[in-house]
């Protein structure tokens, strides 16, 4: 049998297989609000498995996280109801779910914080004057507003904020949930000396960059326990403008840090992917590989991957569950495809972040007809 479909233990949640649905922002939630509504039920509900484990889209854990019109929250009562239907159904096919807790901080747009000047680290003008840099709003894509440098005093606010969220995650019922500090968001932005150039107990040495991250990870594992919390992080990413001096020591700081919490997963993206396009086709999955010595937990890879080098990351051991996104989106029926070597349907880039049901719940299962 492969042991991409072999039992996993990550944490304090079994797994039947290794086959993980990844963290896909899709814009569906019902407007005002942020709620997830009908439309998302029904598509987490298509791609949710037996054993198998999902990972939310991106959640924003207050308005003034907010980076992504149509994103769903998980800062208020009506947020907390609409995901615990799509929790529901997606433990009623026997799958499991975390929620990727999310703050976008200078990669973000008034219109979407609802007034609230975006934060960063620091105050980078470059970034919201390039025109590459682009974020969705309510009239579309537009360069993101400017932004200001968080204030040492404000930073415990930040982290209460990922606290709460954590109790309305549990509150949702999600088995867990999984902190994004990468693709250049604000966890990121305090990672990475490319964009952190503060000079107080959150800035200069990798261990003042670092403390951020592993504040939040204390929070949030004060809710849930360390066994059923995740980290996703992006060594060597470039995506929104990231950079760092010498990445290969603070990723391996970071991730030596992390040990102590005893987490759920750690998930690596690689530095073959910026955003969600492939950049380096035939790269290795070098960082999985490197932080496979460092790391003593399971380890989440993703970035690029195809069944076949999914299962052989997985045989060699550099790995012990493979997140898939484009794949998901296009077939909901993603892991019975690859343990059956059924052909994989293709994607349509242009819907991924769209408003309505076409390329989001029209993609049927394996020998269904397609939604008229």
């Amino acid at each position: 049998m492969s042991k991409l479909f072999s039992s996993v233990q990550i944490g304090a949640v079994p797994l039947k297989h290794r086959v993980v649905m990844a963290p896909l922002t899709r814009s569906r939630s019902e407007q005002p609000g942020a709620v997830p509504g009908d439309l998302m039920v029904e598509y987490y509900t298509q791609r949710a498995s037996d054993g198998g484990l999902i990972i939310s889209e991106a959640t924003p854990v207050s308005r003034a996280a907010r980076g992504w019109f149509g994103a769903p929250g998980l800062y208020s009562d009506a947020q907390v109801a609409g995901w615990k239907r799509v929790t529901a159904a997606v433990h009623a096919k026997g799958g499991r779910m975390f929620a990727q807790l999310w703050y976008t901080g200078r990669a973000s747009h008034v219109s979407v914080t609802e007034g609230v000047q975006p934060v960063s680290s620091s105050v980078n003008p470059g970034y919201w004057e390039d025109p590459t840099h682009l974020t969705s709003t309510p009239s579309g894509w537009v360069q993101p507003s400017p932004h200001r440098a968080l204030e040492t005093d404000e930073i415990a606010g930040i982290v209460e904020d990922y606290r709460r969220a954590a109790e309305r995650a549990r509150a949702a019922g999600f088995d867990g949930v999984e902190l994004h500090g990468a693709n250049g968001y604000l966890i990121d932005q305090f990672l990475q000396d490319g964009v952190n150039h503060r000079t107080d107990r959150y800035g200069g040495s990798i261990e003042n960059r670092a403390r951020l991250l592993l504040e939040i990870v204390e929070a949030v594992a004060s809710v849930f326990g360390g066994d059923r919390v995740a980290v996703r992080i992006g060594p060597n990413g470039r995506w929104n403008g990231m950079s760092d001096s010498n990445p290969a020591a603070l990723f391996d700081y970071v991730v030596e840090q992390l040990n102590r919490f005893g987490l759920a997963y750690l998930h690596i993206i690689e530095p073959r992917v910026k955003g969600n396009v492939v950049v380096d086709e035939g790269q290795a999955p070098i960082a999985a590989e490197h932080l496979r010595t460092i790391f003593k937990g399971p380890i989440m890879a993703a970035g690029g991957f195809e069944p076949d080098t999914a299962q052989a990351i997985v045989e060699k051991g550099s790995a012990d569950l493979v997140a898939f996104g484009r794949h998901f989106v296009s077939n909901p029926d993603l892991p019975r495809r690859i343990e059956q070597g059924l052909p994989l349907a293709d994607y349509d880039r242009d819907s991924f972040y769209t408003f309505d049901a076409k390329g989001y719940t029209d993609y049927p299962a394996y020998g269904q007809a397609a939604a008229a």
